[in-house]
Formats: C-alpha cells, sequence, structure tokens
C-alpha cells in the first residue's frame, strides 16, 4: 500500500509575484479604485488586503486623514506581520477649501512613505486609503499621484479609496468601483459605533 504525504503550502514572497513562471499578463498590477458616498470603500481595501495577506503577499497601507486608532490597525498590528499599516492624519476634521497646515503637512509626508513603499520592491500591494478626499482636498497635489502610477514597478497593486475620485485617475485605473449610499443607518440617528465605523 503507497500512502501519498501532502505536499506543504509554498509561500508566495514578493519576488515570486516579480518572477512568475505563468505569463507576464498575470504579474502586471493593478490600478483599483473604489469610491462613490457610500459606506464600504475602507472596508472594501482591507478586505482586499487581507486576501493577498493570505496568499502569502505583503502590503503596504497609508490612511491619509485619519489618525485614530480603528479597529483595522489595531488588527492589523495585533494579528498581520504581512500587512504595514501607517496613518497620515488627526483625528479631526479637516477644513475642505482651506486645511489647516499640518493637515497638508501630514498628508505630504504620508505620501512620501508611500513613494518609498511603491518604490522599494517590499511590497506586492499598496493602498492609499481616502487620498481621493485628501487629492480634493488639496492636501496632496493630482498629478503626484498620477506620476505615482505611471512610475510605480509593474508588479505593483495600487488600490485608491476615498469620494471624489478625479476623473483623470478613473480613466488610469483598470478597475473602478463606486460604492453608492442607498441607506445609512446615520439618517435613524445610530451613532457610529466600535467594529461597524472605527
Amino acid at each position: 500500500m503507497t500512502i501519498s504525504k501532502k505536499k506543504p503550502a509554498v509561500k508566495k514572497t514578493p519576488s515570486a509575484r516579480q518572477n512568475p513562471t505563468k505569463t507576464a499578463p498575470t504579474n502586471r498590477g493593478l490600478v483599483i479604485v473604489i469610491t462613490g458616498n457610500g459606506k464600504g470603500k475602507t472596508t472594501s481595501a482591507f478586505g482586499q488586503a487581507l486576501r493577498a495577506v493570505g496568499q502569502g503577499y505583503k502590503v503596504f497601507i497609508m490612511q491619509f486623514m485619519k489618525g485614530r486608532d480603528y479597529g483595522e490597525f489595531l488588527a492589523a498590528e495585533k494579528y498581520l506581520p504581512r500587512l504595514t499599516l501607517r496613518r497620515s492624519g488627526l483625528d479631526s476634521f479637516v477644513m475642505r477649501g482651506n486645511p489647516a497646515p499640518i493637515d497638508i503637512e501630514l498628508a505630504r509626508t504620508g505620501f512620501a512613505e508611500v513613494q518609498k513603499a511603491v518604490s522599494s520592491g517590499k511590497y506586492d500591494m499598496v493602498i492609499l486609503d481616502e487620498i481621493n478626499v485628501a487629492v480634493d482636498f488639496n492636501l496632496i497635489p493630482l498629478q503626484d499621484v498620477l506620476d505615482l502610477i505611471a512610475n510605480r514597478p509593474a508588479s505593483v497593486d495600487l488600490i485608491l479609496t476615498g469620494r471624489y475620485a478625479p476623473k483623470e485617475l478613473i480613466k488610469l485605473a483598470d478597475t473602478v468601483s463606486e460604492v453608492k449610499e442607498i441607506k445609512h443607518h446615520y439618517a435613524a440617528g445610530i451613532k457610529d459605533r466600535a467594529g461597524i465605523e472605527y
């Protein structure tokens, strides 16, 4: 009687992604934009990150205009060593059309960190959470984001979230999803809740 041994699962690394044995199209990084006025854009991006981490890939996330310890931040630190999560904002609202100098400084410092992460070769996926809002609020120039996309290593996936995605970004993207609000519990007076909003 022959007993077949189960082969151990092969862990993927960034180098496995950058030197594939399959055809080139599977290796080309995608640009995914998640926009719209409905709830779930960040949640969707984190679901994508979780899927990538599950496949053995390394993920870098920058959360723009956020300073609170959201649940995803706490979970990434505690449970997901292949996911690097950074924040570049305060735990307060930014004035649209009149942002404070500190908001601009934090956003641009965060964007510089994103540029380093993208070009480092260490990450398979980079998520720019709320980047569309940061651009719309004039914290980060749109051209800087377009240049990041154009000059990234070919294998890196980029995911850009937030309301107000500019048409130039939508045109460049491989995939664009719009989260549309049909109904929100805020309208019924239900306040934000741990595990739902943060």
